[in-house]
C-alpha cells in the first residue's frame, strides 16, 4: 500500500510533494492533472499511484494550459480538482487562468505551483507569485511540510468558500526535502459530478459559467478577496515568534522562514529579532501586519526570488505610516538580499550581519583555502549528454549534415535535454542557435524562414522533443506550413518526457495510472499539416546525414525529420545493451590519429575515457549502454562492437 494512504494519526516522512498530495486527498479531490515539470512532478506522481483506491482520476495533460482546463472543468461540475506545475507553466497557463478567476469556480480548485530558485533545474528562476495578484486571487506559502498537507487541504476549503481558484506556492527545497508529517483523515469516496447551467449568468453556482459580464463580476471577485484578507488574519499559518519590542521585525515565508530562524540562531540574535512568518503572502493581513510593524523599528524582508512580499508590505505601510512611525526597511531593493538565486541560512545571516554591524564569515579562513587547494585537483566535469544519449548522435548528425550542405544553416531549439545541443563541443557540439521556451525553436525557425527577402539565404532547422511538440510545436508547424516557411523541423522522439522521469505522452499508449490510451503519431500530424515528412534511427548515422541532406536542399517547403531512439534511461532500455563496445589498441593511434582523438575530445560519451598512461581511448564498460554509435566515428576502426548475449 502506499504510504500516501496511510491512517490517521500516523506519522509519515513525505517529501514535500507528496506531502502536497496527502492533503489533497485529506480534501477529498477528485481530479487531479498538470504537465511534468522539476519541482513539482511527484505531487501528479503521486496520486496517479492511488487512483483505484482513492476513485480518482489523474491526467498527465498536453500542457499546462489544458490541464487547468481539464481542473476547471471538474469544479464547475462541482467535484474538488487540483493542477500541478512549475513556475513556467504558469505562463502557459495563464490565458485560461485570466478568464478562470474572472468566471469564478464551484468545487475547490487549487493550482500548485512549485518553484525553482536558482534555477537549479530550470532555464529560469520566474515569479509566479505575481499572478496571484495581478489575478486577485489567493496565495498560500507553506514553509515546513506539515503545512504542505495541511495549508493543501485547507485551499480547497477556501477555494469553495470564495469560489475560485487558490493559488498554493511551493519551492525546490520544499518539494524535493523530505519531513515528518501527522497524517489526517481520509474522506469517504461519495463524490457525485453534476455540472447545472439552468441559472442566470450571475449565478456563480448554477447558471453558465462565463466570465462576462465583466465589471459586475469583477467587483464580486474583488469582494471575495477582501473577505479573505479578514480570514488571513487568524490563520495558523500566519504567526510570530521573538521579542515583544523586537529591535528588528524578519518579515518572510516558504522555505525562507526556515533560513531565517537558522540565522538568527547563528547569530544569537533570538532576544532582538522576531520574526512574522506568513503563510498567506495575497492578499496581506493587515491588522496583523500593522502590529507588528508598530513594534520594531527595522525590518528585514527576506523571500525568493524578486522583491513581491516587500513591495506588498511596503505598499501597505505606506497606508499607514503616520498610525505606526517611520521605520527602516531592508530587504532585496536596497540590496541587503540578492536580487536573484537561492537563498539560504548564509545569506540571511550575511544580511543580520551587516544590519547589525556583526563580522559574519560563513566558513573559517583556514577552511576556505583548504577548499580552494581541493578544487584545483578536482577534475572538471562540464555538464553533458548521458551515455548512449540518442541526442548526441541526432547533434552528431546535424553537424554532418550542415557542414556537407556549407551554407551555414541556422538551428533553433527550445526546452528539453536536447538543450545541451546549445553548449560548447564537450556537450552538443555547440550547434543551437537560438534556445528559449517550449516549442519556440520552431516558431523562431517559421520567421527566420521568411527572411529570405531581406538576404537571409541560410538553412533553416529547428529542433523539439516528442513531448514538447505535443505541448507547444504544433501551433508553430502549422505555422510554417501555412506561410510556405523553408524549414526542416527536426523532432527528437526519445519516447518519454525524460528530462523529468518519463512520464507518458499523447504518443505513447499509457497514461498518468498506466492505463492504456490511443497514442498520438507525431507523423502523421505531421503529414495532416502537409509537411513532408520521413523517419530515421539517429544511430544510423549514414542514413540521418543523408536523409537531413535531403531536406535541406528541398526548397518552398516544410520538412519533419522524426529521429526516433529511445532514451538509454528510460525503463524500458536501462541496464540493456545491444552492442559489446571496446576499443582495439593496436588500431587506436591516439592523438597521433588524423582525427585528433575525434572520439575523447570532440564526440565526447561518458564512456569514452582517454588513457593517460596507454595514450589509447578506452571504453569504460560499467557506463557504456552500447549504443554502438562510437564504432560509426571512429576513423580508424579502432572502436569494435559484438552483438551483446541476451538479457
Amino acid at each position: 500500500m502506499s504510504n500516501l494512504l496511510s491512517p490517521a494519526n500516523k506519522v509519515v516522512l513525505y517529501m514535500g510533494n507528496e506531502a502536497i498530495a496527502r492533503g489533497a486527498l485529506e480534501a477529498g479531490v477528485n481530479v487531479a492533472c498538470g504537465y511534468p515539470g522539476t519541482p513539482s512532478s511527484e505531487v501528479v506522481e503521486s496520486l496517479s499511484k492511488v487512483t483505484t483506491e482513492r476513485n480518482l482520476y489523474v491526467e498527465w495533460s498536453t500542457n499546462e494550459k489544458v490541464a487547468l482546463e481539464v481542473a476547471a472543468a471538474a469544479s464547475f461540475a462541482s467535484l474538488r480538482s487540483l493542477c500541478v506545475m512549475k513556475q513556467n507553466g504558469v505562463n502557459v497557463a495563464s490565458d485560461f487562468l485570466l478568464h478562470l478567476t474572472a468566471s469564478g469556480t464551484r468545487g475547490g480548485l487549487v493550482l500548485v505551483t512549485c518553484e525553482d530558485p536558482g534555477a537549479l533545474s530550470s532555464v529560469n528562476e520566474g515569479e509566479s507569485r505575481y499572478f496571484a495578484r495581478m489575478l486577485e486571487i489567493p496565495l498560500l506559502e507553506p514553509a515546513t511540510f506539515q503545512e504542505a498537507k495541511d495549508m493543501t487541504k485547507w485551499a480547497f476549503e477556501l477555494s469553495e468558500k470564495i469560489h475560485n481558484v487558490v493559488m498554493l506556492r511551493s519551492v525546490t527545497r520544499l518539494s524535493h526535502a523530505s519531513g515528518n508529517v501527522i497524517c489526517g483523515r481520509l474522506p469517504a469516496k461519495n463524490s457525485k459530478a453534476h455540472f447545472d447551467y439552468s441559472g442566470s449568468m450571475m449565478d456563480p453556482l448554477r447558471g453558465p459559467v462565463v466570465s462576462t459580464p465583466v465589471v459586475p463580476k469583477h467587483t464580486i471577485q474583488q469582494k471575495k478577496l477582501a473577505e479573505t484578507a479578514n480570514l488571513f488574519e487568524k490563520i495558523l499559518c500566519n504567526y510570530y515568534e521573538g521579542p515583544k519590542k523586537p529591535e528588528l521585525l524578519v518579515i518572510t515565508s516558504s522555505a525562507c522562514y526556515l533560513y531565517s530562524r537558522e540565522a538568527i540562531g547563528m547569530l544569537g540574535l533570538q532576544k532582538r529579532v522576531g520574526i512574522l512568518k506568513l503563510g498567506s503572502t495575497w492578499p496581506l493581513p493587515p491588522q496583523l501586519l500593522k502590529k507588528h510593524l508598530k513594534a520594531a523599528g527595522k525590518v528585514l524582508i527576506v523571500e525568493e526570488v524578486l522583491s513581491f512580499l516587500e513591495e506588498n508590505v511596503k505598499t501597505l505601510y505606506a497606508g499607514c505610516a503616520k498610525e505606526i512611525g517611520v521605520k527602516a526597511f531592508y530587504g532585496k531593493n536596497d540590496g541587503t538580499i540578492p536580487s536573484v538565486g537561492e537563498l539560504n541560512p548564509d545569506i540571511v545571516a550575511a544580511a543580520l550581519g551587516k544590519i547589525f554591524r556583526i563580522k559574519y564569515k560563513p566558513v573559517a579562513d583556514d577552511y576556505a583555502h583548504a577548499m580552494q587547494e581541493i578544487e584545483k585537483i578536482i577534475p572538471l566535469r562540464q555538464q553533458t549528454f548521458c551515455a548512449g544519449c540518442p541526442h548526441r548522435a541526432s547533434y552528431w548528425n546535424i553537424n554532418a549534415a550542415l557542414k556537407l550542405d556549407g551554407r551555414a544553416g541556422i538551428v533553433c531549439g527550445d526546452i528539453g535535454c536536447y538543450t545541451l545541443g546549445a553548449l560548447t563541443p564537450a556537450n552538443g557540439f555547440n550547434t543551437v542557435r537560438t534556445s528559449h521556451s517550449m516549442g519556440s525553436g520552431t516558431g523562431i525557425a517559421s520567421g527566420f524562414a521568411k527572411l529570405d527577402a531581406f538576404g537571409l539565404k541560410n538553412p533553416i532547422l529547428s529542433v523539439c522533443g516528442d513531448s514538447t511538440f505535443y505541448h507547444a510545436a504544433i501551433p508553430a508547424l502549422i505555422n510554417a506550413r501555412h506561410n510556405n516557411a523553408n524549414l526542416t523541423m527536426i523532432v527528437l522522439d526519445n519516447s518519454g518526457t525524460a528530462m523529468t522521469g518519463f512520464q507518458p505522452h499523447p504518443g505513447l499508449c499509457s497514461g498518468a495510472s498506466g492505463e492504456t490510451l490511443p497514442a498520438i503519431d507525431i507523423a502523421e500530424i505531421a503529414r495532416g499539416i502537409g509537411a513532408e515528412v520521413a523517419i530515421c534511427d539517429p544511430f544510423d548515422l549514414e542514413k540521418t546525414t543523408a536523409q537531413l541532406t535531403t531536406f535541406m536542399e528541398k526548397a518552398d517547403t516544410v520538412k519533419v525529420l522524426i529521429l526516433r531512439q529511445i532514451c538509454a534511461l528510460s525503463p524500458e532500455k536501462k541496464g540493456k545493451k545491444k552492442y559489446l563496445m571496446k576499443v582495439n589498441e593496436e588500431l587506436c593511434r591516439g592523438e597521433e590519429c588524423g582525427c585528433n582523438r575525434l572520439c575523447t575530445r570532440i564526440f565526447r560519451c561518458p564512456a569514452l575515457v582517454w588513457d593517460k598512461v596507454k595514450k589509447k581511448a578506452v571504453v569504460d564498460e560499467v557506463i557504456c549502454a552500447g549504443c554502438g554509435v562510437c564504432y560509426s566515428i571512429c576513423p580508424q576502426k579502432a572502436i569494435t562492437k559484438t552483438e551483446a548475449p541476451p538479457q
